[in-house]
């Protein structure tokens, strides 16, 4: 169990919040790790400001709500839709409940696919930041078990998911998260663009695309041009320069000889997580993720 000290890294809620959780569901999410996250902090990350280049989800994020953060990723429909949370979330809200109110079926599953995609590539579309983010949101929730998946073209093609009944709007949580939201600073760019940003003392929590585990694994397209070996040996480069300029550093991996090899310089810890995609159930099992930290 995580440390008085570790424990204060994940913020208690005051009476007048409500909790946050991630908004979106996203492959390699942390939320069921922060278990075993939390006693890997530093013990002065409260007091640190929280920087994360890999957002996704943000449940590492959400579970801290830090006062100071830098919340950035290369994917702009992401950060659109944070953006769009924190600055206009009842506006997200109400296009996300005329969505909802469809309910959840195939043909109103890819009606909406098909738009978001066509309004992608007119680039001179109507459709304000927070009717995209609605539909980002949406397309999240239904599809098939909350990939986000690209195409060499850059449009969104995963299926849609069979779910009875996906929760598809949950205002309260969305409120919620437009509140931690409120004094993060959210751009759209790629890991290297830390060297001109990080400060000396900065909590930098990066958590990449992983590199697959077998050859097989490697099922999704984070970002149109993907994250190859190369990618991970410059994210090694911009972590070595980090940790040479003072800031407090911590990455999972996936735990394989290459990322040891890529990170033999640091700590290594190993946790346990639940496998999040598969064909079948019988692939729901725990493997095992490196952590690496400076610290």
């Amino acid at each position: 169990m995580p440390t008085s000290a570790h424990a204060l890294a994940f913020a208690p809620v005051r009476a007048s919040q409500t909790a946050a959780t991630p908004i979106i569901k996203w492959v390699g999410g942390k939320g069921r790790l922060l278990s075993q996250l939390a006693p890997l902090l530093p013990p002065t990350a409260e007091e640190r400001r929280h920087v994360e280049p890999f957002i996704g989800g943000g449940a590492m994020f959400f579970a801290r709500r830090p006062e100071r953060a830098l919340l950035s990723d290369v994917n702009p429909e992401l950060i659109g839709v944070y953006k769009a949370v924190r600055d206009d979330v009842e506006g997200v809200i109400s296009e996300l409940s005329r969505l909802a109110s469809a309910g959840h079926a195939a043909e109103a599953y890819y009606g909406v696919r098909t738009r978001y995609n066509a309004e992608r590539r007119a680039r001179a579309s109507k459709t304000t930041q927070t009717s995209r983010a609605a539909m980002f949101v949406y397309l999240n929730k239904t599809c098939f078990n909350g990939l986000h998946r690209v195409n060499r073209s850059g449009e969104f093609n995963v299926p849609a998911g069979k779910y009875k009944n996906p929760r598809i709007l949950d205002a309260e949580n969305l409120r919620a998260a437009s509140a931690a939201l409120a004094n993060a600073d959210l751009r759209c760019a790629g890991f290297e663009e830390l060297l001109g940003s990080a400060r000396p003392g900065d909590f930098i929590y990066l958590d990449p695309p992983y590199v697959p585990a077998s050859t097989t694994a490697n099922f999704t397209a984070y970002a149109q041009d993907g994250f190859g070996p190369a990618d991970q040996e410059r994210l090694r480069d911009v972590y070595r320069e980090l940790d040479r300029r003072g800031c407090r550093l911590m990455l999972s991996n996936s735990d394989v000889p290459a990322v040891r090899e890529l990170y033999r310089e640091w700590r290594i810890d190993v946790v346990m997580a639940p496998r999040a995609v598969s064909c079948d159930g019988a692939g729901r099992q725990s493997v095992a993720e490196v952590v690496v930290r400076n610290y």
